[in-house]
């Protein structure tokens, strides 16, 4: 072939060196070059035609192989050109040994064909032959070669490329036509020394809980939609990394909202459709998920960041001025023992602090431990090293405050990101991060302590690269696996940089994805409601300790980049909070009329809410106090505790000073005197008794007495009659000692001669017993009062 004496280290030989010295005499005469011009096929090294083909590298075991082992080397070629490519090979080319990390990367980097750089040749039967390669058609290989006949040296980095070589209708030559450069980390036997490797394994999810907790004693749950479910369900994203992680040696670093939604899960719960709700029906799922949980992190070291995993840089940036911010952060901490052990039965570790992508500048590191954390997570590419060392220093750095940076390695941690879906794009991210993995722990004899922090939410096609490259790491000769509290613990590098970037040199890409100002400031109003509301609930728990969470959730890393969501779901929790609010309330009321020097006008408290209230004061107060007097003076104020689901009426106390009408409100406060609710106005209307009014009342009441007294006499008169009827004598003599003759001369008859008795029927002009005056409502028209 061509290229088959590009071999790296060979010294050229004689008919070599005589095309050199051609060239150089070519060059200096043209004509001369143009009578000696050498066949086509010199130049077929040229790197015109090396992106016609695409070569795609699926796999490559072992990743990282040692003596003994057989190399396979399996993909696709694919002819991206117009024309047919014939004669085609696919080759395994080994370059030379890659001393450093930068190195790594600048060949990463690289795409044509470059003879002299790309490697020699492994030949011989180890290659496979196309006899054909159509246009848009892709091609399997796959090339399997003992290690040994890779011809490695001493231990390191090598680059490996795959090539296809062929010739088309219109350069009818050999040349290189695709290639796909990776790299295989050899070491043999055991290093040494060893890196001290801690490898974070994040179990975060976005918000899938709201604040509402159903309208019921057992407080059912409702989420935003059934991702959650999708997510722990066999082939989801949080199943995928619990199954691979369970088999690395890894920390894991756990969001407590994640551990109380699944938790949650396992119980009745709801979500929410449209503008309702429908049961959830994944609780087995839930269940299993967190059984094997529960089995992967037994004996096995977790740290728990904050409930809902707080954003801190928002925090930090955003959010100090406001008022009680940092509480929240203090809370969200809190929460972390309430939630963790008692469903995972561990004790997690609660002093770390992982900002975003490990980016810090003072004011989050200030935020970051003002919860009690004293290690914060960061990344090299935030706390770079300034002091020109050679090599990359232990993870663990003292800088000021009793605080240290635990200085996860930016490469190492990055190396997972993207679109990992298709198979090729794995074997690469695979292969570089042990590469570079190797590369480091060849830097120095001295033994350090690495950190490796991926990101928070890895898709599942990620973890599972990050999977398969942890797994060969641990399985390697230059590494060792160790936990983060451990890392954090290891003695300092007096060489390495201690001091922490400034404000002004935070990613401007990170801070434009920031929580604002507003959102913190919804949250504090969001607080302030729920301060004054659940001072007047039995138990103020049912609605504290929901609401509570969900604003620590509204402070969430998740919602970077989605401030949309992020805005609606602050809106709901507030609405929704406002909805509670409502349900203790006062009835309206309409116009009352008021007769009468006193009286009292009833207000009543309705409580739709589950349990019950207390604490608050009812105030009835007037506009007008020289026209009604409430109680002794404006207003009156009355304790109210209603039981839940039930109203309650309470009755204040009036008296009229004056006609006329004024206006009335009704104010319900809480005990410290804040108002609560909306007030209810209504108007009353005063009649003033007047001299006139009160005569004729008079009049009427004494002619009621003397109604009386004669109805009293007639009917004694009558039982004396009765009596003389059975007795004459004694009858007559009855009479005459209690009537006057006078006056029966003086009584009218009856139609039958008689004189009117008691027992006869009463004229008209006679009054009646009660009057019609005494049973109508004096105010007429409006709404009654108890009198």
């Amino acid at each position: 072939m061509a290229e088959a004496a590009d071999f790296q280290g060979m010294s050229p030989s004689p008919a070599r060196r005589w095309l050199r010295r051609t060239g150089a005499l070519l060059a200096g005469a043209p004509l001369l070059a143009g009578l000696l011009q050498l066949p086509a096929a010199a130049p077929a090294a040229a790197a015109s035609g090396s992106s016609t083909v695409a070569v795609a590298l699926d796999t490559l075991t072992p990743s990282a192989p040692t003596d003994g082992d057989t190399l396979t080397v399996s993909g696709t070629v694919t002819n991206n050109g117009k024309q047919a490519v014939t004669d085609a090979q696919v080759d395994l080319r080994v370059g030379p040994t890659i001393g450093t990390r930068s190195q790594i990367d600048t060949v990463d980097k690289r795409t044509d064909f470059q003879p002299g750089l790309d490697g020699r040749i492994v030949g011989g039967k180890y290659i496979k032959k196309f006899t054909k390669l159509t246009p848009g058609v892709a091609q399997d290989f796959s090339i399997s070669v003992p290690v040994d006949e890779l011809d490695l040296g001493s231990a390191g980095v090598y680059q490996l490329g795959v090539s296809l070589t062929g010739e088309t209708s219109a350069q009818q030559w050999q040349q290189v036509l695709g290639i796909q450069r990776t790299f295989l980390p050899w070491q043999p036997e055991d290093a040494d020394t060893k890196t001290k490797t801690t490898v974070l394994w994040p179990l975060v999810s976005t918000v899938h809980m709201t604040a509402e907790t159903g309208s019921n004693e057992q407080q059912t749950p409702v989420f935003l939609n059934d991702d959650l479910a999708k997510e722990i369900s066999p082939g989801g994203r949080l199943e995928q990394l619990l199954s691979l992680g369970k088999e690395l040696d890894v920390t894991w670093v756990i969001d407590p909202d994640l551990l109380a939604s699944v938790d949650a899960m396992t119980r009745a719960y709801r979500v929410e459709s449209g503008s309702t709700t429908v049961a959830g029906t994944h609780q087995r799922v839930a269940m299993a998920w967190l059984a094997e949980l529960q089995e992967a992190v037994t004996d096995r070291e977790v740290v728990a960041l904050p409930f809902a995993d707080p954003d801190l840089a928002s925090l930090a940036h955003n959010g100090t001025t406001v008022t009680g911010s940092l509480n929240h952060l203090k809370e969200a901490t809190d929460a972390v023992a309430n939630t963790v052990e008692p469903i995972l039965h561990v004790t997690p570790t609660t002093d770390f602090a992982w900002p975003v992508e490990g980016a810090i500048d003072p004011s989050i590191v200030k935020v970051a431990t003002s919860a009690g954390a004293d290690k914060v997570i960061t990344r090299s590419d935030s706390l770079e090293e300034t002091g020109g060392l050679t090599y990359t220093p232990s993870a663990a750095r003292p800088i000021g405050g009793g605080t240290t940076a635990v200085v996860a390695d930016a490469r190492l941690s990055t190396a997972f990101q993207g679109d990992l879906t298709k198979a090729s794009a794995t074997t690469l991210a695979v292969q570089k991060f042990l590469a570079s993995s190797l590369a480091l722990n060849a830097q120095t004899g001295k033994q350090r302590s690495i950190v490796v922090a991926p990101q928070r939410m890895a898709t599942a096609s990620q973890a599972r690269a990050m999977a398969e490259a942890v797994s060969a790491l641990q399985d390697g000769n230059w590494s060792q696996a160790q936990g983060l509290t451990s890392a954090a613990a290891a003695k300092p590098d007096t060489s390495a940089t201690t001091r922490v970037p400034s404000a002004s040199a935070y990613p401007s890409s990170l801070r434009k994805r920031e929580l604002p100002k507003a959102a913190f400031e919804q949250i504090a109003t969001t607080q302030d409601k729920l301060a004054r509301f659940k001072v007047i609930l039995t138990d103020s728990s049912r609605v504290v300790t929901p609401f509570g969470r969900a604003m620590n959730r509204e402070m969430s890393t998740a919602w970077r980049g989605r401030a949309a969501e992020a805005n609606r779901y602050r809106n709901a929790v507030e609405l929704y909070l406002n909805s509670l609010v409502s349900q203790v309330k006062l009835i309206d009321k309409s116009e009352t009329k008021l007769s009468g020097r006193s009286a009292t006008i009833p207000v009543t408290v309705q409580n739709n809410l589950v349990q019950g209230v207390e604490h608050l004061v009812l105030r009835l107060s007037t506009t007008s106090p020289t026209r009604l007097k409430i109680g002794d003076g404006e207003y009156q104020e009355k304790q109210v505790a209603v039981s839940g689901g039930h109203s309650q009426s309470v009755k204040f106390t009036t008296s009229a000073q004056a006609n006329g009408k004024t206006t009335v409100t009704a104010q319900l406060f809480t005990e410290d005197g804040q108002a609560y609710g909306d007030p209810v106005q209504f108007d009353v209307k005063v009649t003033e008794f007047t001299a006139t009014v009160m005569l004729v009342i008079g009049g009427g009441f004494l002619l009621l007495v003397l109604a009386g007294f004669r109805m009293y006499t007639q009917r004694k008169r009558a039982a004396a009659r009765e009596a003389a009827e059975d007795d004459p004598g004694e009858t007559s003599e009855a009479v005459d000692a209690t009537e006057n003759p006078a006056d029966s001369e003086d009584r009218p008859e009856n139609e039958s001669g008689t004189l009117r008795g008691a027992d006869d029927p009463e004229q008209p002009s006679d009054p009646a017993p009660d009057t019609a005056a005494e049973s109508a409502d004096p105010s007429g028209t409006g709404e009654r009062v108890d009198r």
